[in-house]
């Protein structure tokens, strides 16, 4: 992946975490998420529109509606949530941070990738980091609570999200794909926030963070993410997320001031080194190749 693009999708990536938590503090999250889908799916079918893309039928097309909802309405249905009811946004950047190691686990299963001694060791520490970064708040309500939980589901449908788009969805444009991504995705957010409170406690504030969260987490970030997924491969871009928690940490720190406790920067480390041991050595090479479109050329478990 090209350090132009990894570093654009990096930041825009980890600006939608403070972002959001700015958004539903201001507006209920369901009602974030409905302005948020719907408009990004209206400019970017707009967009695809324009340039005569080719949109997917029949089974392809049920495949990228699974996608969209994996990767974007449960992932962000229940950050937001998770937001909500208070987690820290850097908390929720850096437990989502293992989606390199659930990724590997999915694509050994659903791709036949080697599940390698590294990946083991990379699957024991993210399991490690992110009881780092949850210790504090484990202490506080004295167990696993419900956030954690909403935290714990999005890591795994952003994984499962980018494993199934690649498995399935890879031929399809991306400006297609991200389109009816976010438009399928407005149904359920819809659903769930007429059965619950809709509240408003800052108009202006609302306005403004939710404009941001379309602009650059819905049309940039995510369309950046899907694009990326499609030319590199899940597992390439899973490696972005050894970086996002930290660039996620320091614009939460500058924009909500949320500093961080002394177990998310554990978490924060052990979680970098896990990602890093995942990714890293000739596994992690053969892997990326392959991911990129090379499957066949490469013995999973093998040098290269």
């Amino acid at each position: 992946m090209p350090l132009r693009t990894a570093s654009t999708l990096t930041f825009f990536y980890a600006l939608g975490y403070p972002i959001g938590a700015l958004a539903v503090s201001a507006m209920s999250p369901m009602a974030v998420l409905v302005f948020r889908f719907g408009v990004a799916g209206a400019i970017l079918s707009g967009w695809a529109v324009a340039a005569r893309v080719s949109w997917p039928t029949g089974r392809t097309l049920v495949h990228v509606l699974v996608s969209g909802l994996l990767a974007q309405g449960v992932l962000f249905g229940c950050l937001y949530l998770a937001l909500l009811h208070g987690a820290p946004a850097v908390l929720g950047a850096v437990i989502i941070s293992m989606n390199p190691v659930v990724t590997a686990l999915l694509a050994a299963a659903f791709l036949g990738e080697g599940l390698t001694w590294r990946r083991v060791g990379a699957l024991t520490l993210g399991v490690l980091a992110v009881l780092l970064a949850c210790a504090g708040r484990l202490v506080m309500v004295g167990g696993v609570d419900p956030v954690v939980l909403l935290l714990l589901v999005s890591l795994v449908s952003v994984a499962a999200g980018g494993v199934y788009q690649q498995r399935f969805c890879s031929g399809v444009d991306f400006r297609a794909t991200a389109a009816l991504q976010n438009v399928v995705c407005v149904v359920p957010v819809a659903l769930l926030a007429a059965t619950l409170p809709f509240t408003v406690t800052n108009p202006w504030k609302a306005a403004g963070a939710v404009a941001a969260v379309v602009l650059s987490n819905a049309l940039l970030g995510m369309t950046l993410y899907v694009r990326a997924v499609n030319d590199h491969g899940a597992a390439a871009v899973a490696m972005l997320f050894s970086v996002i928690p930290a660039v996620a940490g320091l614009l939460s720190w500058v924009m909500l001031g949320q500093r961080p406790d002394v177990g998310i920067v554990a978490g924060l480390a052990v979680g970098a080194v896990a990602c890093w041991l995942n990714v890293s050595g000739p596994a992690g090479r053969s892997e990326v190749t392959r991911d990129s479109g090379q499957q066949g050329q490469h013995d999973p478990g093998g040098d290269g």
